[in-house]
């Protein structure tokens, strides 16, 4: 099987997109999947939310600039067939490195190369950072989808817009041709509020097919489950919030499917 890459990304913060990352990557590999996640964001709560210490030196910064590999920066986690490349504070300088080296917008691409050509995992989802700066570019660079979680609120249509406009930058321009939008998840809905259910309409009615049919709810336990170091499906199997990621992961594995299925135009 082909590695397949997913960088999930929206430069707002606060959307629930770690805990996508994290929650997905452990369902896939709750399912038998091999899978690696790469924690880019310099807040590194993907890295604190898989029960990995957050330890200088321990990120993909060097392999970035090539005086590492990535695959010495691998660590094991609790979970069977989960793995992750940690983030950590210093990765904030590295947006600045990186953007001085030569080929700044493929450093990932070069430096994901061998650990894909290995076939060693089924899947690699990268967490990119709240912002669309030089690790975000490079996630966008290395990847095959674009997963965009989007928080049930106001703004959620801005944040879309921008990634989606991204996107189609990174497509066009080159660095990366074979990007595809895989979905857009709506996340922290709250079956409360008149607000959440309008803009699920809202972001469905622009957006289409490509908002996923799961809507993951805003829950205490999800909300809770990091600072256990676990994602939600070990942390509280038959919680709400466990129940909505597995199914949205059965419908992200029915979407590449379909995907790998087509014919090529």
């Amino acid at each position: 099987m082909t590695t397949r890459v997913i960088a999930v990304a929206n430069q707002k913060g606060g959307v629930g997109k770690t805990t996508t990352t994290v929650n997905v990557s452990a369902c896939l590999a709750s399912v038998g999947k091999r899978v690696l996640l790469i924690d880019l964001d310099p807040q590194a709560n993907a890295t604190s939310g898989l029960g990995i210490d957050k330890i200088d030196g321990a990120s993909s910064y060097q392999a970035l600039l090539g005086t590492t590999t990535l695959a010495e920066k691998i660590k094991p986690t609790a979970f069977e067939r989960l793995e992750v490349v940690p983030s950590e504070v210093d990765m904030c300088g590295a947006e600045i490195e990186i953007a001085r080296a030569e080929n700044h917008l493929q450093r990932m691409t070069q430096a994901l190369q061998p650990i894909i050509a290995a076939h060693r995992y089924d899947f690699i989802l990268i967490d990119c950072p709240p912002s669309l700066g030089i690790l975000t570019l490079n996630a966008f660079a290395a990847s095959d989808y674009l997963m965009i979680p989007l928080q049930c609120e106001y703004y959620a249509l801005e944040g879309i817009s921008m990634s989606h406009r991204v996107l189609s930058q990174v497509q066009q321009s080159g660095i990366n041709p074979r990007l595809q939008l895989l979905g857009v998840v709506m996340t922290m809905f709250d079956s409360r509020t008149r607000l959440s259910a309008q803009v699920v309409s809202d972001v469905r009615e622009h957006f289409k097919d490509t908002v996923f049919e799961t809507v993951i709810p805003r829950t205490t336990r999800l909300a809770e489950a990091p600072s256990f170091g676990k994602p939600i499906i070990h942390y509280d199997k038959y919680s709400a919030g466990a129940a909505a990621y597995e199914v949205l992961t059965g419908e992200l594995l029915q979407r590449l499917e379909k995907k790998h299925a087509a014919p090529i135009a």
